[in-house]
C-alpha cells in the first residue's frame, strides 16, 4: 500500500521438507522356472550339445547321421535321468531330515508324557499308601476303626454341604479333635477354663479307680447340671466295680460347714467314699505338694484344674505321663491315709449340723 518492498518471513523452525518415497526393493527371487521345464532345458541344451560333438566326430571318423542322433538321445536322456535322481536324493535327505526330526519330537513328547504320568502314578499310589497304612494302624489301634471311617465319611459330608457356616464350624472342630488327639498322643493336654465334657466323658470311660481332690473353688459346681450328669456317670461307674474315693479339702475345720458335710454324706449315700478333711489338721508329712483340684482316673491319667489369681478355674490339663500320675497317686494317698487317722475318718457322722441342712 505505501510502496515498500513486501518482505518475508521466515519461521524459527521450519518445517521438513516431506520425506521422499523409498524406493521399491527388486524381487531377489526373480522368475521362477518350473522343475519340469528347467529338467526340459537342460536335457535339450545337453541333446544339442551331444550331437554337435557326435556330428564333429562323424567328420573324423565318418560315422552316420543315426548314430550320431541315438548317441545325442542316449547323452540327453542320460542328463534327464542324472537330474530326477539328483532330485530324488534331495527329497530322500529332506524326507529324511523331517522323519528324523518327527521321530525326534514324539520322543521328547513321548520322555515328558511318560514323567507326567510317571509323577502322577506315584502320586497316587503314594495317597493310596498313607490312606492303607492309615486305615491299618486304625484297625491295629484299640480304637474303634468303624468311628473313625464315620467322622471321615462325615466331614466328607459336610464338605459338600453349600453352607458356608457349617462348613467352616465343621473344619474348626476337626482341627480342635486333630489338636487334641496330637496333644494326647503326646501325653497331655489342656484347655482354657473347666472342661466338664472332658471329666464326665473319662468318668464313663474308667474301668478300676477314681480319686478326686475338690478344694472349695469348685464348691458351687456340685449344684451345676453337669455335677448332676457327672455323678450320675460315677454312679455307673460303681455299677461296673469302679472304686471311687473322694476328699473334700478345706483349710481349717471351721470351714467344715453343713453344707459341705450334706454334700459329703449325699455322695456316700450314693456310694461313694467320700469324706470331709481340714488340712489344718493332717500332719506335715500329708501337707506336702499343693491342694489343688486333680482327679487320677484308672492310676494313668490326671485331670487337673489350675485357678489364676482370683481362685477362678483358669485352665483344665490332661497329663498322661507316668511320672506326673505317680506324683499325683502318692500325693492323694498320703492325704487319704492321714485322714483316715483323724477321729471319724473324716466321714459326716448323723448329728445336729447334717441334719440342720436339710
Amino acid at each position: 500500500m505505501n510502496g515498500a518492498p513486501a518482505t518475508t518471513t521466515t519461521p524459527a523452525n521450519p518445517a521438513p521438507p516431506p520425506a521422499a518415497p523409498a524406493p521399491r526393493r527388486p524381487d531377489n527371487r526373480g522368475l521362477r522356472i518350473p522343475p519340469v521345464l528347467m529338467k526340459t532345458l537342460v536335457t535339450s541344451v545337453v541333446f544339442v550339445i551331444a550331437l554337435l560333438v557326435t556330428n564333429t566326430l562323424d567328420e573324423n571318423q565318418g560315422a552316420g547321421d543315426v548314430w550320431n542322433l541315438t548317441a545325442s538321445i542316449v547323452i540327453g536322456g542320460a542328463a534327464l535321468i542324472v537330474q530326477y535322481l539328483v532330485d530324488f536324493e534331495k527329497r530322500l535327505v529332506e524326507m529324511e531330515s523331517s522323519q528324523a526330526e518327527l521321530i525326534r519330537d514324539v520322543k521328547d513328547n513321548l520322555l515328558s508324557h511318560h514323567v507326567a504320568l510317571t509323577t502322577l502314578v506315584d502320586d497316587r499310589f503314594r495317597q493310596i499308601n498313607v490312606a492303607t497304612e492309615l486305615f491299618s494302624n486304625v484297625d491295629r489301634s484299640v480304637l474303634r476303626s468303624d468311628a473313625v471311617i464315620k467322622l471321615a465319611r462325615r466331614a466328607t459330608e459336610c464338605g459338600e454341604l453349600n453352607n458356608e457356616t457349617v462348613r467352616t464350624f465343621a473344619s474348626e472342630e476337626i482341627e480342635r479333635l486333630a489338636g487334641l488327639l496330637e496333644n494326647l498322643s503326646n501325653r497331655s493336654a489342656d484347655c482354657l477354663g473347666e472342661n466338664q465334657d472332658w471329666l464326665i466323658d473319662l468318668t464313663r470311660c474308667i474301668k478300676h479307680s477314681l480319686d478326686a481332690t475338690s478344694t472349695s473353688v469348685d464348691r458351687h459346681f456340685w449344684g451345676s447340671e453337669p455335677a448332676a450328669r457327672y455323678l450320675e456317670a460315677q454312679t455307673d461307674a460303681l455299677a461296673r466295680g469302679v472304686e471311687i474315693r473322694r476328699l473334700f479339702l478345706v483349710d481349717d475345720e471351721e470351714h467344715i460347714d453343713a453344707e459341705l458335710l450334706a454334700l459329703c454324706a449325699n455322695q456316700r449315700a450314693l456310694g461313694l467314699d467320700s469324706r470331709v478333711v481340714a488340712v489344718s489338721q493332717l500332719p506335715p508329712w500329708a501337707r506336702l505338694g499343693t491342694q489343688s483340684d486333680f482327679i487320677v482316673f484308672d492310676r494313668e491319667l490326671s485331670y487337673e484344674i489350675d485357678q489364676d489369681t482370683k481362685d477362678v478355674n483358669a485352665k483344665t490339663t490332661l497329663n498322661a505321663r507316668p511320672a506326673h500320675v505317680e506324683h499325683r497317686l502318692r500325693q492323694f494317698t498320703r492325704l487319704w491315709d492321714a485322714t483316715t487317722r483323724l477321729p471319724d475318718q473324716g466321714i459326716p457322722q448323723p448329728g445336729p449340723a447334717v441334719a440342720g441342712s436339710d
